[in-house]
């Protein structure tokens, strides 16, 4: 089976972490500090804070921006649901904004709609996801100007972003967010295993995000409430969680980091073969926002359904038959059931929708060979021509 995506990891990668085993830290040493300064070169944001899983990065975030009861988390239905998940988390509600049908993030323009119906309601969010899908930035400048209008905070969840850019920045800079989140899964374009970080050029927010990812524990004097009692002493300033990364993960992260730029361009290379390749096909290739490089974590293609004689269901089961390992990224977050008891409803984000019944991930990663992708492009034509 060509899977959808994998990590690529080389004798470099083992070696470092074989480090860390033989070192004198399996947590809380040098490594992490030097995968956030790694993070902190590469996008160039002030503060980077390494956690467990992107999810943790996503919690920390919406609490540092105080997201409570009694405030809305806005994101877009065509995501992981963690991106929606973290806003319940902290005691808030949820709602979602319909998708840009050409580049399959949230649409800018259904959110300015949907912000003027909500002030008139006094029902405005108080922090908006924004995930930029398969590497795709979201159009981040035109979601600053809403939110500086309308009061809103921005979470970028760049979970599949990492070495992109947006206009002349790199995506994690905060240029036009309040924090943004990255995810080291497998499956990413730079993997600590499982792991995820939190960057922000605000020294408040990244503070409380130290605060929050390490049980709510400082050394800090200048945070505590008593004098210390000695060298030993620390102080429980907030209700926090251990969503702390390990050295293992960290060195992994450090030794990935050195290879991103080259990723990156093998996605690029890849993504230039399958549009010479499947340019002619009863399909819909990605979409690129002017002036944006995308991380291309996915290769998304939509099945033109009107054009051939076969379902969608049918395709993606032959393809997965025929040992390509595609996948679908991702069943509208409104449609699950956790949240249609909340009252969502088929019907409410049409775009989202209408991409969910035709959308397929191709396979994209950094180790697949051009024999393995003329196989895939060979299979999907005969599959979508009847041969």
């Amino acid at each position: 089976m060509i899977p959808y995506g994998k990590q690529d990891i080389i004798q470099a990668d083992i070696d470092a972490v074989v480090d860390v085993l033989k070192s004198d830290f399996l947590t809380q040493g040098p490594q992490v500090p030097a995968f956030e300064k790694a993070l902190k070169n590469a996008t160039g944001a002030d503060y980077a804070l390494a956690v467990n899983s992107a999810t943790s990065a996503l919690h920390i975030a919406c609490l540092a921006l105080d997201l409570g009861a009694g405030d809305i988390l806005w994101t877009t239905p065509i995501t992981f649901v963690a991106s929606a998940n973290c806003g319940l988390y902290c005691g808030a509600g949820v709602d979602f904004v319909d998708i840009d049908p050409a580049t399959y993030n949230l649409c800018p323009q259904a959110l300015k709609l949907k912000l003027i119906e909500a002030k008139e309601q006094n029902r405005l969010p108080k922090v908006l996801v924004a995930v930029h899908l398969c590497g795709q930035p979201c159009d981040m400048k035109a979601i600053h100007v809403l939110a500086v209008e309308f009061g809103f905070k921005v979470i970028e969840d760049a979970s599949h972003a990492i070495g992109g850019r947006y206009l002349d920045s790199s995506i994690g800079s905060c240029e036009f967010s309040d924090i943004t989140v990255f995810s080291f899964h497998p499956v990413k374009i730079v993997t600590t295993a499982e792991g995820g970080a939190a960057l922000t050029n605000d020294d408040t927010l990244a503070n409380k995000m130290a605060l929050y990812r390490s049980h709510g524990i400082t050394r800090d004097e200048s945070l505590m409430e008593n004098t210390p009692h000695g060298s030993w002493y620390y102080e429980q300033v907030t209700l926090g969680f251990n969503y702390r990364m390990t050295e293992l993960q960290a060195a992994l992260g450090v030794s990935q980091m050195a290879r991103l730029e080259e990723f990156v361009a093998t996605r690029h290379r890849l993504a230039s073969r399958y549009y010479e390749k499947l340019n002619d096909l009863p399909i819909t290739l990605p979409y690129q926002l002017p002036n944006t490089y995308s991380g291309l974590h996915l290769f998304v293609i939509r099945i033109d359904l009107s054009r051939i004689s076969k379902t969608h269901k049918y395709v993606f089961d032959e393809l997965r038959a025929q040992g390509i390992g595609v996948n679908l990224h991702y069943i509208p977050v409104h449609l699950q059931p956790y949240y249609q008891r909340m009252g969502f409803k088929l019907g409410d984000f049409p775009q989202a929708e209408s991409y969910y019944t035709n959308a397929i991930s191709l396979p994209m990663f950094h180790g697949m060979t051009d024999e393995q992708q003329d196989e895939v492009i060979c299979k999907l034509t005969d599959i979508l021509m009847g041969k």
